[in-house]
């Protein structure tokens, strides 16, 4: 089995000096080991979890256990493989979500509760931005946001508000709007403002020939009827395509398409209960989504996953989850869709609370990583024994996942179980870091190779 190094960066400050522990061999966890917690977290433990080894509804009992946030301990240590470095790139944000990277290279993030996007612009390789600019205000809970048409020469950066699509013109290099939003889908289902609830994040992705837009919306409850902590009758009496649902959960729990325009709605994929990441594949053209499942059904049930996604396909919620494993509070309700779920690609720790994703195209890091992805756990609340508050890298050979995904940073989690931070949102720098995003304390990471960065192939695009 193939060898890694652990690179420790102890955090002093704003500086980060990497030190280099003994060689350990990868450690391949399946079955019950697979599931564990944020105390068998370390670069170099993969992970295998499978449809085979889900434990059966409520074989724990289905824990509240929400995070104690605490401010950056002195001494606090993230760990990242031998060869990389982590370091603190900005700070003072205002509970920084998504991240997207601009062809010439600046970083726009979302900063969701203050209704706004940033844009930070660095130099590559450096460890600071230069700029720190507000590009648009005045937004409601934004999240996703896109370049189109994809490649060099963008004249549109989309944004996905919770219950809406704009655009505004841009070219490289703007840091400041340039016009007023122009509003390209006007009624996204709402961010549950008035259920006092909901899962309120919308991405959005275009396909590589820029031709179709994909809106992703979460479900607005658990699991769609009376029970547990989310209390809404059931609402999903009229189908539109399988596995979709109506009343107060209609186009949610879905992957919406759209053309540029916002014309030609239909409904890419169902059953998602909350696809809250999006990326499409550069070289396969595959959309995927890192997908937070539901709560209340124990401990290790049922897993988060990381998926290509089938257009057409139903992925289970609410009726079923992971394949044809029927909801126990959903029981006899939907024997016509048994068979006809699609068991995701790569099922991770339950309760991971798995955000944005990204495929990692750039030429810093060893080649073995390019064409895999990188998601950003944000981490449990439904889980007795804490789990994620990581970012991990999904294992991709030739466009197609084996099912196995590496811890890739860690160290949020104290000794104690208490969380310093929650990563939110994962993008690859012109300069191919790794840009990492938590709002638990408002901060941007940057993670880089020691082996250097192939400048031939990050020309500055104009």
């Amino acid at each position: 089995m193939s060898k890694v190094l652990i690179g420790i960066v102890i955090l002093t400050g704003l500086s980060g000096i990497a030190i280099a522990m003994a060689a350990e061999p990868y450690i391949l966890r399946t079955g019950a080991a697979a599931f564990g917690d944020w105390r068998t977290d370390d670069p170099g433990v993969r992970r295998k979890i499978t449809e085979a080894d889900l434990p059966p509804p409520f074989a724990t009992e289905s824990a509240r256990n929400p995070p104690s946030i605490i401010a950056r301990p002195n001494g606090a240590m993230l760990k990242v493989p031998s060869g990389f470095v982590v370091q603190e790139f900005a700070s003072g944000l205002d509970a920084p979500r998504l991240v997207r990277v601009a062809p010439n290279g600046d970083l726009f993030i979302a900063e969701s509760k203050a209704g706004r996007i940033r844009v930070l612009r660095a130099a590559d390789g450096a460890s600071k931005p230069t700029q720190n600019q507000i590009f648009a205000s005045s937004l409601t809970m934004p999240f996703g946001i896109a370049f189109w048409p994809p490649g060099p020469n963008p004249r549109f950066i989309y944004i996905a508000n919770t219950d809406s699509v704009i655009r505004i013109p841009y070219r490289n290099g703007d840091l400041k709007a340039r016009d007023k939003p122009q509003i390209v889908v006007a009624d996204l289902p709402s961010g549950g403002h008035l259920y006092g609830g909901g899962h309120w994040t919308r991405d959005i992705v275009f396909s590589n020939d820029g031709s179709r837009m994909f809106v992703s919306v979460g479900s607005l409850t658990n699991d769609a009827l009376k029970a547990g902590w989310m209390r809404m009758a059931k609402q999903y009496l009229l189908q539109h395509a399988l596995g979709t649902l109506s009343g107060s959960e209609e186009r949610r729990a879905d992957v919406l398409r759209f053309t540029p325009e916002g014309k030609s709605f239909g409904i890419f994929a169902a059953g998602l209960r909350n696809c809250v990441g999006m990326a499409i594949n550069p070289t396969t053209g595959d959309l995927w989504c890192s997908t937070n499942e539901r709560d209340g059904l124990g401990d290790n049930l049922p897993p988060d996953y990381v998926t290509r996604v089938r257009e057409g396909g139903f992925y289970g919620w609410p009726w079923y989850y992971i394949g044809s494993n029927e909801d126990p509070y959903h029981k006899g309700e939907r024997p016509d869709l048994k068979g006809k779920v699609i068991v995701p690609d790569v099922l991770l720790q339950a309760h991971s609370a798995s955000l944005e994703m990204t495929f990692y195209d750039g030429h810093q890091f060893p080649d073995e990583y390019r064409g895999t992805a990188f998601a950003a756990e944000h981490g449990s609340w439904n889980r007795e024994r804490r789990t994620g508050y990581k970012i991990v890298r999904v294992i991709v050979h030739n466009g197609k996942p084996t099912g196995e995904y590496d811890d890739f940073l860690t160290g949020f989690v104290t000794p104690d179980g208490n969380i310093w931070g929650r990563p939110v949102g994962v993008a690859v720098a012109h300069d191919g870091a790794l840009i990492v995003t938590e709002d638990a304390h408002g901060t941007v990471w940057r993670i880089s190779y020691a082996g250097g960065i192939d400048k031939a192939a990050h020309a500055q695009v104009p």
